[in-house]
């Protein structure tokens, strides 16, 4: 384990690796946001039910996670290294002020540069059949009152939409609305696939889940389950 980043299980060749780089709300002591501390349970600050799928996945033989260890308002690894939201001043209509004059140098050297190097190292030391690459969403903006968002989950990808393919009728299959590109886009979001995984030509499967779906125990069991049996379909899809 690191400040920046956690593995679940262990990580085996031609196996399931579960990437979730927001899956945590911790804080370090010596940081000091300067928000309401409710806010740290809420969407800004963590991918509500993403730790919980992770880690129920990983019990599985041949599969593990790797999961972010700080809060994305400490420090946001799904952004790239220059863009000022990897360590944002604001987020959802919410200031940060303890982020506004932070050393910037000293938060990435800290938290960026670590997380993405061992996520890398495990990338080439064991490669995966598939990485799953797991973040929710919730379902309403506060900055958008009037901006439901009716997908029960939503596929991404940047260039290479493989695994979202393959995944799309499977999901739809159990019944369930799917956005494509939706409630975010993959060409946007995309600092983590796009390093790790479509410069490489690494396969992957990028998901959002909708956060009520996943809050409590019974929803990221019924999703362990769900993520478990398509990734192994998309896997075979993609060899």
């Amino acid at each position: 384990m690191h400040e920046a980043w956690r593995l679940v299980g262990t990580p085996r060749f031609g196996g399931l690796l579960v990437v979730a780089d927001h899956a945590s709300n911790r804080v370090p002591e010596d940081i000091h946001l300067g928000i309401d501390p409710a806010l740290m349970e809420q969407h800004i600050a963590v991918d509500i039910g993403v730790a919980g799928i992770a880690e129920r996945m990983a019990q599985r033989e041949g599969t593990a996670a790797f999961l972010g260890n700080v809060s994305r308002l400490v420090c946001d690894t799904n952004r790239e290294e220059h863009d000022f939201a990897s360590i944002p001043e604001a987020s959802d209509g919410v200031e940060i002020p303890g982020n506004e004059l932070v050393g910037r140098e000293a938060r990435l050297a800290r938290f960026y540069r670590p997380f993405h190097a061992a996520l890398e190292a495990i990338l080439e030391q064991t490669p995966p059949a598939l990485s799953l690459v797991l973040h929710s969403y919730t379902p309403q903006l506060a900055s958008e009152p009037d901006g439901h968002r009716p997908w029960h989950c939503g596929l991404l990808y940047d260039e290479d939409d493989r695994g979202a393919r393959a995944a799309l009728p499977l999901l739809e299959a159990d019944g369930l609305h799917v956005g494509d590109q939706q409630p975010y886009s993959g060409k946007v979001y995309n600092a983590v696939i796009r390093r790790h995984f479509e410069s490489e030509g690494r396969p992957y499967l990028y998901i959002e889940i909708r956060q009520d779906l996943i809050a409590g125990a019974a929803g990221q069991a019924e999703w362990t389950e769900r993520l478990g049996r398509i990734c192994n379909r998309v896997a075979l899809a993609l060899e």
